[in-house]
């Protein structure tokens, strides 16, 4: 679908339009990825000082690994889109094709694949945006924080849109491995990503 290369306002329209995707997963990479940006950003903007220099190679490689999570998510908007489109076509497979449950299984495996991807891209960058809060400049830390409640967003959306699919899925041995790994890391991460919020929201007040 080429979503990487629209215009900001293409991509919003495409979302709001009646379009099947990108939908919640797509968006909720996106989402991930500028937070991932944000947390680079404070990097950036620290290395370089006099008084950050006894931890710039530690810097410099937080900084590395949220270039790589930018990267990563990014190209999970796409993957998101693209797996989305079997499943689509599989629910109109009439209902007593005997062939149906076999196809719809592959594909909601598929489709629950990419937002997982993006649900364990949330929990790095998270913890990730923790580092930069505690060990960034002061003045661009609120970016570690901006980027933390982006991240968390985005951690949540991708886990109701593995549920999604998994909850329609007949292997409930694999739906239930599945659902067992978003319920034991959700709230894990979205504590973290509050408490690296409040770490720096409460500086200012």
């Amino acid at each position: 679908m080429d979503l990487l290369n629209r215009t900001t306002t293409e991509f919003t329209e495409l979302v709001a339009s009646p379009a099947p995707a990108p939908g919640g997963g797509g968006a909720s990479a996106l989402a991930a990825a500028v937070g991932a940006a944000l947390a680079d950003m404070v990097g950036e903007l620290t290395v370089g000082k006099k008084k950050f220099a006894k931890i710039e190679g530690e810097l410099r490689a937080m900084m590395a690994r949220a270039q790589d999570l930018r990267v990563r998510l990014l190209a999970c908007v796409e993957k998101d889109a693209e797996a989305f489109e079997p499943l689509s076509r599989a629910y109109g497979i009439p209902k007593d094709d005997p062939e149906r449950d076999a196809v719809m299984e592959e594909c909601l495996r598929g489709a629950a694949a990419v937002p997982l991807e993006i649900f364990d891209l949330c929990c790095e960058a998270i913890a990730l945006q923790k580092e930069f809060a505690e060990k960034g400049s002061k003045m661009v830390i609120s970016d570690a924080a901006t980027g933390a409640a982006l991240c968390a967003g985005a951690l949540c959306g991708a886990a109701v849109n593995v549920k999604v699919n998994t909850k329609l899925m007949k292997d409930r041995a694999y739906a239930d491995a599945v659902n067992a790994h978003i319920d034991g890391n959700l709230e894990t991460y979205r504590a973290l990503a509050e408490e690296t919020f409040r770490l720096v929201y409460g500086r200012y007040c």
